[in-house]
């Protein structure tokens, strides 16, 4: 029997460039390409796109009367399903462009919102979703009940518990209500696991960095976590942590997180964030950087600004530029600390990586050899329980070891070190 394909969603889109100070925050070239990727990341198919260069954005229609006339023509000459921009969108600006063009209208910010809806697994994920969803429409929900009666129809409008949506916004207010009781529940049990792992006193590395930089392939390669790593955006969500020893017995924590993107929807953010501090809370940052893309450079500064945010912009930094198999490696790293190319697909220079983690790592432990005087007998048994002892010989003055233990530990043994 042959399998009937659902149709893609053709679909338009539509930026403004203002020439602004701060290019991440403009519609360019490679945000456009950015946006192209998600709309396909989302399964739709881009016919066309309009960047218009203004000075700045129109109140009322976003890019002004007659460029939204020429768009307007455009899909009704394409069959278009759908205009979507390349910022957020005001509720008025998607009413007024709806009236106009008589097709569904949505932006960056509901585009990766609906990749999220489509990617969240866990409880976790689709709580923090459904929340973003629900915060990022509330301020929309004026005119735009055209656009919740689509609900669960096409990008843009997919989401874990989106059915149960009405657009009365007393209805909307309690659902973000329960979610945010639930989202506490699970952040309380997130605190509760990262306190364990604190507890083991082994250093924890976060892997950060954009989406579709290689993180996840990264940790599958290093501790085999079996993590799914397509070439997708936000391909990973939920954050997983494995445990690596590396050949000198050192033990190290490994935690995959939600890759970076430009322009991300600050309700996300906000709902993601007990997830995104896992690298406000890592001893050391595994900064992994697409070297095969021409955009690496912008790519850095969006995760540099992104972690500034959470509070993490002063952490001890590894940068990783992955896919050495594919890129220039003949081309100068951007001028960063602690850098190396590797390849995560085929394990090229990772040894390196680990080398200049183990640098740069907090110390943590301590290598000392005591004697403990053999009418002291009893410390012997906190030492074996809470070192390692290497080497251990009996002299007439007492027990000689040579023991690695933990910086908080050195109490015990203060009095007999050699």
């Amino acid at each position: 029997m042959e399998e009937i394909k659902e149709a893609k969603e053709r679909v338009v889109l539509v930026g403004v460039h203002t020439g602004a100070l701060n290019p991440l925050e403009d519609t360019t070239e490679e945000s456009m390409e950015e946006l192209a990727l998600l709309v396909e990341t989302a399964g739709g198919e881009v016919v066309g796109e309009f960047v218009q260069n203004r000075p700045g954005i129109d109140k009322g229609t976003f890019v002004g009367d007659g460029k939204l006339i020429e768009i307007r023509d455009f899909c009704q000459m394409n069959d278009v399903d759908a205009l979507i921009f390349d910022d957020e969108l005001t509720g008025a600006q998607i009413r007024n462009i709806e009236r106009e063009v008589k097709i569904k209208v949505t932006d960056r910010s509901a585009l990766i919102l609906d990749i999220f809806a489509q990617r969240a697994l866990t409880r976790e994920g689709k709580i923090q979703v459904e929340l973003a969803q629900l915060k990022y429409m509330l301020p929309r929900l004026t005119g735009s009940s055209a656009n919740l009666s689509r609900l669960g129809g096409g990008i843009g409008t997919r989401g874990p518990g989106e059915t149960k949506l009405e657009s009365d916004r007393r209805h909307i207010r309690g659902r973000i209500l329960t979610l945010s009781q639930r989202l506490e529940e699970v952040v309380k049990n997130r605190e509760i696991q990262r306190h364990a792992r604190k507890k083991e006193n082994i250093p924890q590395i976060s892997i950060i960095g954009y989406t579709n930089a290689g993180k996840s392939t990264l940790l599958n390669y290093l501790t085999d976590a079996g993590v799914l790593a397509e070439d997708k955006l936000f391909a990973t969500l939920d954050p997983t942590a494995r445990k690596l020893t590396l050949e000198d017995g050192t033990e190290l924590i490994l935690v995959d997180t939600v890759g970076f993107i430009r322009k991300l929807p600050h309700h996300l953010i906000k709902a993601f964030r007990s997830t995104l501090e896992e690298a406000a809370l890592a001893d050391v940052l595994l900064h992994v950087v697409d070297s095969s893309s021409s955009y690496c450079c912008e790519q850095i500064e969006v995760t540099k600004k992104l972690l500034d945010e959470l509070g993490a912009g002063s952490k001890p930094v590894v940068t990783v530029f992955n896919k050495a198999d594919i890129a220039d490696t003949s081309v100068p790293m951007p001028p960063v600390e602690n850098a190396v190319y590797i390849s995560a697909k085929t394990g090229k220079n990772v040894d390196k990586m680990l080398e200049i983690i183990k640098k740069i790592l907090p110390e943590t432990k301590m290598n000392l050899r005591v004697l403990i005087p053999y009418d002291k007998g009893a410390l012997l048994a906190p030492i074996y329980a809470n070192a390692v002892v290497k080497g251990e010989e009996h002299t007439e003055d007492g027990t000689l070891l040579e023991i690695i233990i933990d910086k908080k530990l050195f109490s015990i043994v203060e009095g007999y070190v050699l």
